[in-house]
């Protein structure tokens, strides 16, 4: 769009040099002078005494002036495309890891393109990085993102700021929340967003076959363009990308990766409001979701959610298990029956080793079986000394089963700090210890990240933190029942929500330390209150509840 702007900007100056050519009158374009007095300015992020360089972000702060300049633009002397600002303020960040000196060229431009050029040497220090993040968004190689469509809520808008009426309004979309499929039958949905790691250096790729962009409708007035929609824009070629440090008030508060990362020479990626920089809340092998500044509008954050399955496109599971062998559909009101289910009660290990706060009961006020649903309820109390109680439910030494397909209608809980989860562990964990026995997790939840649902597998080979995962956005998984899954079969492990596949888990070797798999697990189902994936715990939290329908194998 900047080009095809040049262009008009072009063709109505000859327009007028032909007019006035025509005329008799003397028409002129005034006086000509050269921009003279430039006076450069520049603040390197972070630097102090201990830093003389900067914080390691590489960014740089610059500020021109000059008399008789209209506009100003910046060679940065780092190999990448010059930038145009015409207000003479202007931030770069210089990515070549180290401690580096660059040769920045300004140019105050004046009437008629009389131009003056001031240069100006500074060194400034650049050590960020993310590896694993650089590893989801690239596969390594290189991977194509899209619009998670399909998702409630991969669009949406919030306050960037503190707000009376909503304490935590600038972590999420607090505003407005896209349906899925919104912006359908726009060009939104049609780009492709290509991340390939180049020796350690990322790049990126818009690919558009409409050759359009979606223009935000703030950004478009700006422009002069008319309303929010979809308008030609050259969002052709390879573009460097550099992650930096998210130290925003969204990133601490929210809990977000910590980790930005920016398009270079005015990249984005399909919607653009005036800004290539996005702060990564989460990024999986599978789900991206970011949040932008509007670069015109510094009140406004908007939210965007991609994935690496392109929506539409059909994964299949490669086994099909249909012949129903065990359920619990919870018909009878009470107790859970103790044919199927018994407890883990109290702490365990240092909160059954993941720090969390809630002591375990087998009461009927953290779990009971009511109008057909099993209710697993989180409570804040004081109990057994600790702050909070919920119930775990197991079907060990009751059943347990190897290969098929499980089916979990629920739920779930809603609150900062709760963290529910429907899983599954090797049968032999007591001889074979966790990990090597196997962990399936057929759904998580976390009560501070409204909306996330994610899958897991922990092996030998990967736990805790685990990298096998993979996950979604489920906008009313705390309003309405969905059916959480897994397709366990000897090649591969899928995990779905509502019949979607989301994840799947298939290892290049299967051996021990990959794929425990081949022996029984049995079913666990629990509400957790903080620990290491529950994280704080909302003071205003009293009580919530999570709900399951049924529970059935297919095998």
């Amino acid at each position: 769009m900047i080009k095809t702007m040049k262009h008009i900007s072009i063709y109505i100056l000859g327009l007028l040099i032909t007019m006035v050519a025509c005329q008799e009158k003397d028409y002129t374009l005034g006086q000509l002078e050269t921009p003279t007095n430039i006076d450069l300015s520049y603040e390197i992020e972070g630097l102090d005494d201990d830093n003389p360089y900067g914080d390691g972000s590489g960014k740089v702060h610059f500020e021109v002036s000059a008399n008789n300049a209209i506009t100003y633009s910046f060679d940065f002397g780092d190999g990448r495309d010059v930038r145009v600002a015409p207000s003479g303020s202007i931030t770069h960040q210089f990515t070549q890891n180290g401690i580096n000196e660059y040769n920045v060229v300004v140019k105050a431009v004046g009437k008629g393109g009389l131009s003056s050029a001031y240069t100006s040497k500074l060194e400034v220090f650049s050590s960020f990085t993310d590896d694993e993040a650089l590893q989801y968004l690239t596969g390594g190689t290189s991977k194509t993102w899209y619009w998670a469509a399909d998702q409630p809520g991969h669009l949406g808008l919030g306050p960037n700021m503190l707000v009376d009426y909503d304490e935590a309004g600038h972590v999420y979309p607090a505003w407005y929340s896209a349906p899925a499929f919104e912006k359908d039958g726009t060009c939104l949905y049609d780009g492709e967003f290509v991340f390939t790691n180049d020796n350690g250096q990322m790049t990126f790729e818009h690919i558009n076959a409409t050759g359009q962009a979606f223009i935000q409708g703030l950004y478009a007035a700006d422009l002069g363009l008319g309303e929010e929609g979809c308008y030609d824009w050259d969002i052709s070629g390879v573009k460097n990308v550099a992650f930096g440090p998210a130290s925003s008030i969204a990133t601490i508060d929210g809990g977000y990766r910590g980790t930005n990362f920016s398009i270079m020479d005015d990249g984005f990626m399909g919607f653009y409001c005036g800004t290539g920089e996005y702060e990564i809340i989460e990024v999986t092998d599978n789900i991206l979701r970011v949040r932008i500044v509007q670069a015109n509008q510094n009140d406004f954050a908007w939210y965007h959610t991609f994935t690496s399955k392109k929506p539409g496109d059909s994964e299949e599971v490669d086994v099909e298990y249909s012949d129903l062998v065990w359920s619990d559909e919870f018909d009878t009101d009470g107790a859970p029956s103790t044919s199927n289910w018994t407890y883990d009660l109290g702490t365990g290990d240092n909160g059954w080793g993941n720090g969390e706060a809630q002591y375990y009961t087998d009461r009927t006020d953290n779990v009971k079986v009511e109008g057909g649903l099993l209710k697993i309820t989180a409570k804040k109390e004081t109990y057994q000394g600790k702050d909070y109680t919920s119930a775990r439910l197991k079907s060990e030494g009751l059943y347990d089963f190897t290969y098929g397909r499980i089916d979990i209608r629920a739920k779930l809980p809603s609150g900062g700090g709760t963290w529910p989860a429907l899983w599954m562990l090797g049968a032999d964990y007591q001889s074979n210890t966790w990990p090597a026995c196997g962990e399936i997790d057929i759904m998580e939840a976390i009560g501070n990240n409204p909306g996330h649902i994610q899958g897991a597998i922990h092996t030998t080979s990967s736990s805790g933190a685990t990298v096998n995962m993979g996950s979604t956005t489920i906008g009313d998984a705390t309003s309405e029942f969905h059916i959480y899954s897994v397709n366990w079969s000897p090649n591969q492990i899928s995990f779905l929500v509502d019949d979607e596949i989301f994840y799947t888990y298939k290892p290049n070797t299967q051996d021990s330390s990959t794929w425990p798999f081949d022996a029984s697990q049995f079913i666990i189902l629990n509400v957790a209150m903080g620990g290491s994936l529950g994280g704080d715990i909302d003071p205003a939290f009293v009580e919530s509840t999570m709900e399951i329908d049924y529970i059935k194998v297919f095998q």
